[in-house]
């Protein structure tokens, strides 16, 4: 078992006291660190990058984060170096924020970390800033779970003001702007005038209209640190002190029992098995962020040994699928068949693309990918025998061959379609790369769909540019 450290910091939420023994309770740590009522954030992540810890993994828990769910197997199991908890967000959906599973070498990196002079990114974001900078050298990307946590539920209109002026604040780019919108677009006021709702949206126009889009990074650290005051004084003027009954576990087991027919993301027994069918290069990356989103955690490609062997050996039931909700990328392709077998009541999702850009981009992809070359790490030659195995597989070929590839495109469109035929509510045929998303997507899972916009990776602005490019060119012509 992993030796696990608890770092859990509060500043004053409703839901402290509950947070911490769910917390205590589903991560069962080895050592319990409470960060209590530091500010501003910045000051907050200093202090909890100068514990000294002797442990595996740190997990960061704030205390708005109500864990229902017991995670500690998933960290016995973690290797990676940062994972980062998918929640149910009172005001925005489903998304990422408020549990964070690091492991003990990037904890480290971190608080070696020298902090940017004058980053706006560091003021808004410290911890997150920080972990960027400190796993850019490491070579890692960060992964994602999704866990049953209940994430700013049941808090008080004073923590609900100050976290929402300091939304407005990070929302000021072009994606984080939108994503604002639309989850505001959903914040209705049915239960009172002055429900946490309307609440939130009084801090957005607040901190929209004190801290300007030209405010310095000084002016905007200022506006933070004096974010209690700023609440107090708005609260007055909405004719609310403040003064809230306290949380307990009864109240949580109360709305628990009510909202019984509630989605709980983090259960695994009554969700299908979920594949993608599409080739490489058709959006699969962005598919399976978009499940990810919608509460499946998929694989996409993997390439680890268990999975290399059993599949080499027609081993169907898959160990990683005992962790995964589904797999993604060409690793189904020749085997999709066989996994409808084994895994009864499956959804499978065929990504399609405009096959003369799928050719460019598949033939960009291949380049200094080779199927051989010598390799002196054991991990890096599984994942080569499992590419040359799922090379051969799907195309037929170990390289880059446009006509081949072409008719293997088209081969495996008509066999998936004609495979599913007769069971049209089991397959999802969606173009990600030409802007489709969610709207196919949240209800052939029967998922409601996420505030969040598409996790798109690129291959719609690569459209967009080529467009434009050809545009500009026809002009020029």
């Amino acid at each position: 078992m992993a030796k696990v450290d608890l770092v859990f910091r509060q500043i004053d939420e409703r839901t402290r006291d509950v947070a911490l023994e769910l917390a205590i309770e589903n991560i069962q740590p080895d050592s319990v660190h409470i960060i209590d009522n530091v500010r501003p954030f910045t000051e907050c992540v200093a202090q909890m990058l100068r514990i000294d810890h002797d442990c595996d993994y740190v997990v960061y828990v704030d205390a708005d984060c109500l864990i229902l769910e017991n995670i500690r197997p998933f960290i016995d199991g973690c290797d990676a170096p940062y994972v980062d908890a998918y929640v149910s967000d009172r005001f925005r959906g489903r998304l990422h924020c408020g549990v964070h599973i690091t492991r003990i070498d990037l904890v480290r990196a971190m608080a070696a970390v020298e902090v940017p002079a004058d980053d706006l990114k560091y003021v808004l974001r410290p911890e997150s800033r920080l972990r960027n900078l400190a796993m850019k050298p490491m070579g890692s990307a960060k992964q994602f779970r999704n866990f049953d946590i209940l994430h700013d539920h049941f808090q008080s209109y004073h923590h609900i003001f100050m976290k929402y002026a300091l939304r407005q604040l990070r929302s000021r780019t072009k994606e984080q702007r939108q994503r604002l919108t639309r989850s505001m677009k959903k914040w209705t006021t049915t239960d009172g005038i002055f429900c946490d709702l309307t609440v939130a949206r009084h801090a957005v126009d607040f901190a929209r209209r004190k801290v300007p889009e030209t405010a310095t990074t000084d002016e905007v650290h200022e506006f933070i640190a004096a974010l209690p005051q700023h609440a107090e004084a708005e609260l007055a003027k909405l004719g609310l002190d403040g003064a809230e009954e306290p949380f307990t576990q009864q109240d949580l087991d109360d709305w628990l029992q009510a909202n019984c027919d509630r989605i709980a993301y983090g259960q695994k027994a009554d969700k299908p098995k979920v594949f993608g069918l599409g080739l490489s290069r058709t959006g699969t990356r962005s598919l399976t962020a978009g499940l990810q989103m919608l509460g499946f955690d998929c694989s996409h490609y993997p390439i680890d040994e268990d999975t290399y062997i059993e599949i080499a050996n027609a081993q169907y039931d898959l160990t990683l699928l005992r962790y995964f909700d589904g797999l993604t990328d060409i690793t189904t392709i020749p085997i999709y068949q066989q996994l409808d077998k084994q895994y009864p009541g499956s959804k499978f999702i065929l990504t399609l693309r405009d096959k003369e850009s799928w050719l460019g981009s598949v033939s960009r992809h291949y380049y200094n990918r080779p199927a051989f070359k010598d390799v002196g790490d054991p991990d890096e030659e599984v994942h080569l025998r499992m590419r040359q195995f799922l090379r051969a597989a799907v195309y037929g070929c170990y390289n880059f061959c446009p006509e081949r590839f072409s008719w293997v495109y088209a081969q495996h469109v008509r066999e998936v379609m004609a495979y599913f035929k007769d069971r049209p509510g089991d397959l999802l045929v969606i173009n990600i790369c030409s802007g489709e998303g969610f709207e196919k997507l949240a209800p052939f899972l029967d998922r409601p769909a996420p505030a969040e916009v598409f996790p798109h990776k690129g291959a719609v602005l690569s459209r967009r540019l080529a467009e434009e490019a050809a545009a500009q060119k026809a002009k020029v012509a």
